[in-house]
C-alpha cells in the first residue's frame, strides 16, 4: 500500500483523453504539464484522437517523442483515400501505430488503457481494453463518411465520440478514485446567424444557410456527448481550441502551448486530487449495461 506526504492512502487516478481530431495535439501540451510535476496516473483512456494519446502515453512516450511524431505527420499520412468524399480506410492510422508501437495488443502496454468507439451493429458504445491496438485505435478514430468502419472481431467500430467523447466514465470502471478529463475541444458549440428574414417586395422571406445551420445543429448534438465526460471527472482541463481546424495540423505548436497553460492554470488543483485531498464529486452511476467491455 501507498502512502503520500499527507500520511494517507494513495488515491487511485485516471486520465482521460477526449475526441477533436487535430485538436487534439493540445493533448501534448497538458502532458508536458504532468511531466513537469512528475504525476503518475493509473490508468489511460482515449475516444478518437484520444484514444492516440491516450495509448502513447500509457506506454511511456513523453510529450517531446509525441510532438516529434506529430511533426513528421500529415494529413494524407491518415486519410489515404484521393477520392473527394469516398471514405478512406484506416490503413494510414494502423500503420502509424504499428511504426510506432509494433503489432501490439492493448494489454501490452506499459499501464493500463482503455480505446472507447461505437458498435454500428449494435448501436453501443464499445470498452476495449483487450486485443489488437492498432485496430482499437483505428475503430475509435474512424469518424463516418472519412473512414470506412473497423472490423474488430464481429463487431463493425466507428469514432467513440459518437456515443461518449469525454471518456471520463471508464476509468472509474476499473477501480479510479478520481479521474482528470482533458477535453480538448471545449469550445465545441457557437451558434451561427446564418437564418436572416429578408423583407423582398413586402414579403418576409427566411434566408438560411444549409451548411452553416447544419454545422451548427452538429455541434450542438455533440456538446451533448461531452456532458458525460464532464459529470463523470473529478476535473475537467478544458483548451479552446476553436481557432484551429480539426482537420489540419497547421497550428501544431500553438495548440501544444494552449493545452500546456490550460494544465498549468489548473495545477494547484491537480495536485491536490494526487495528494488525495481534493473534494470527490458525487457521481450518476452511468448504466454499464449499455456498454460492452471487451
Amino acid at each position: 500500500m501507498k502512502f503520500n506526504f499527507f500520511g494517507s492512502k494513495t488515491p487511485k487516478i485516471g486520465v482521460a483523453f477526449g475526441g477533436g481530431g487535430a485538436r487534439g495535439m493540445s493533448h501534448i501540451g497538458v502532458i508536458k504539464a504532468f511531466e513537469e510535476f512528475g504525476l503518475h496516473f493509473d490508468y489511460f483512456a482515449g475516444t478518437s484522437v484520444g484514444s492516440i494519446i491516450g495509448s502513447a502515453y500509457a506506454n511511456g512516450l513523453t510529450s517531446k517523442d509525441m510532438l516529434e511524431i506529430a511533426k513528421d505527420l500529415s494529413v494524407k499520412d491518415i486519410r489515404t483515400n484521393k477520392v473527394i468524399f469516398m471514405p478512406s480506410k484506416t490503413d494510414g492510422l494502423e500503420k502509424l501505430m504499428v511504426d510506432t508501437f509494433g503489432d501490439i495488443n492493448i494489454e501490452d502496454l506499459k499501464k493500463p488503457f482503455s480505446a472507447v468507439a461505437v458498435d454500428i451493429k449494435s448501436t453501443k458504445e464499445v470498452c476495449i481494453s483487450h486485443g489488437n491496438l492498432a485496430k482499437a485505435v483505428a475503430g475509435s478514430c474512424c469518424v463516418p463518411g472519412i473512414f470506412q468502419p473497423v472490423e474488430f472481431g464481429d463487431r463493425l467500430l466507428c469514432d467513440g465520440g459518437l456515443q461518449n467523447t469525454i471518456p471520463a466514465n471508464v476509468p472509474r470502471y476499473f477501480g479510479c478514485d478520481y479521474v482528470i478529463a482533458v477535453d480538448c475541444n471545449s469550445t465545441r458549440t457557437y451558434g451561427t446567424d446564418s437564418v436572416k428574414v429578408l423583407d423582398v417586395l413586402g414579403c418576409a422571406i427566411i434566408s438560411v444557410k444549409v451548411l452553416d445551420v447544419l454545422g451548427c445543429a452538429i455541434r450542438v448534438l455533440m456538446k451533448s456527448n461531452a456532458v458525460k465526460g464532464y459529470l463523470s471527472a473529478d476535473l475537467v482541463i478544458g483548451t479552446d481550441n476553436k481557432r484551429f481546424k480539426s482537420t489540419s495540423l497547421e497550428g501544431i505548436d500553438e495548440m501544444v502551448q494552449q493545452g500546456y497553460h490550460n494544465a498549468i492554470d489548473l495545477m494547484p488543483q491537480i495536485m491536490q486530487i494526487f495528494e488525495g485531498r481534493y473534494k470527490k464529486k458525487k457521481l450518476k452511476d452511468f448504466d454499464k449495461d449499455e456498454i460492452e467491455f471487451i
